[in-house]
């Protein structure tokens, strides 16, 4: 048996008849609670009679179709509608509002929502993001109902923003985020409001390792647009939690006078590291470079390289590469893991390692980097002083994202909002 889709459009504004088909009112809105359930059930309706606006549970209705909307029996309570905690009205709370949708990472606007009943009960089952079905609330009823439908998103994969209602105490759930990409969650940071956007990083920032993570992928005006409305031990924590090279670019980004404070007010090993990167030019091999790497001395075993690759906690892409030191802890040669992984574990780190490794002074410019980079065919370059010792690596995706125009997200439609 096919299941009937009615479209909130042609249920609001409705009439409220009894049994004998006696009009008594208008509907004005329908209620849900969301929680665990994937297709939330309507909880009630908001309806009008006379001037007084009441609640009917749901119980109490006995049919819902297109412009009409039936009671059991021939009352209704004339108690006053008063929003309960964790209701959510569709009209007034979701309809052309902006939700997430977890299948495609994108925002959607909710132009259309649909209901159906199902098992017994009435649940929300879709919403419909096409532009022309929002002319079903501006077009009379006869004329609505020829527009067409969209192409429908399953409600199953739809969050709603709904820190614009006071009273729903509801929250995005950290839970659907998590299962996102870093990279995914700022384009629905970037592509939604302020207000949106920061609901979003509110849920996120369960997570602490995830929310650093969400800010070195936004682009350095959202960057500031969020850190600015945080105290300075708020921005410093954040700040302590991002790769270095992001945080030293992110804070050179803030006003002068807030500089200083939020660099005391991190780690002490932070600070050095941060200091260290911030004596350089932005664009140069020093500006660029991440001081988190590992580089071990020639002499130690496979096994054990592996061992302290494992239990390093530098940025993975970083440790695509291991380098291997002499004696006086000048850089003799580096490792790619694949070559490491297949060499034998007793086997020394200087007989995997390819001898005199390209790489980059820390007053490289840009340029430079992106030739030596290229010519080398290197994912992770590293930055060596005129001793010959490390002190950083540059890794691919730092240089892709430099060398990109500035919103190439949006330009490319990574972020945009389909509505």
């Amino acid at each position: 048996m096919a299941i009937e889709i009615l479209h909130l459009s042609s249920i609001v504004k409705s009439a409220l008849v009894d049994r004998d088909g006696d009009r008594l009112g208008r509907v004005e809105d329908l209620i849900v609670r969301l929680g665990d359930s994937p297709h939330p059930p309507l909880s009630g309706v908001v309806v009008r009679i006379g001037h007084r606006v009441m609640f009917v549970p749901i119980h109490r209705i006995a049919g819902i179709r297109p412009g009409r909307v039936e009671l059991v029996g021939e009352t209704v309570s004339l108690g006053r509608f008063t929003r309960r905690p964790g209701e959510l009205l569709l009209a007034g709370d979701l309809m052309a509002r902006h939700l997430i949708n977890f299948s495609g990472a994108r925002l959607i606007r909710a132009n259309e929502i649909e209901i159906a009943r199902l098992e017994g009960r009435w649940e929300v089952v879709g919403v419909d993001p096409s532009p022309r079905v929002a002319l079903r609330r501006l077009l009379p009823r006869p004329l609505a109902r020829h527009i067409r439908a969209g192409t429908s998103v399953d409600f199953a994969s739809i969050e709603p923003f709904v820190a614009h209602v006071p009273t729903a105490r509801l929250r995005i759930p950290y839970r659907k985020l998590a299962k996102l990409h870093p990279a995914q969650i700022a384009d629905l940071v970037e592509a939604a409001s302020h207000d949106e956007g920061e609901e979003i990083i509110e849920a996120v920032g369960q997570d602490r390792e995830l929310e650093a993570d969400v800010f070195e992928e936004l682009d350095p005006e959202h960057q500031l647009e969020f850190i600015r409305s945080r105290s300075d031990a708020e921005a410093a924590r954040l700040l302590s939690t991002m790769a270095p090279d992001d945080a030293a670019d992110l804070i050179t980004e803030l006003d002068q006078e807030r500089r200083l404070p939020v660099l005391t007010l991190m780690p002490p090993a932070h600070q050095r590291k941060m200091r260290a990167l911030l004596s350089y030019n932005p664009e140069t091999g020093g500006g660029l470079m991440s001081p988190d790497f590992l580089c071990m001395p020639e002499t130690t075993t496979v096994s054990a390289v592996l061992d302290a690759l494992r239990a390093s906690p530098a940025p993975p892409e970083a440790l695509a590469v291991v380098f291997a030191t002499d004696a006086d802890g000048r850089v003799t040669g580096s490792a790619s893991v694949v070559s490491l992984v297949q060499a034998s574990p007793g086997s020394a780190l200087s007989s995997v390692v390819r001898p005199n490794p390209a790489h980059v002074h820390p007053d490289a410019d840009i340029h430079a980097v992106v030739r030596k980079m290229s010519d080398f065919n290197l994912t992770v370059a590293p930055v060596m002083d005129s001793e010959h010792r490390m002190i950083g690596v540059i890794t691919v995706d730092d240089i892709l994202e430099l060398m990109l125009p500035t919103g190439w997200r949006r330009d490319f439609g990574m972020a945009v909002a389909e509505d």
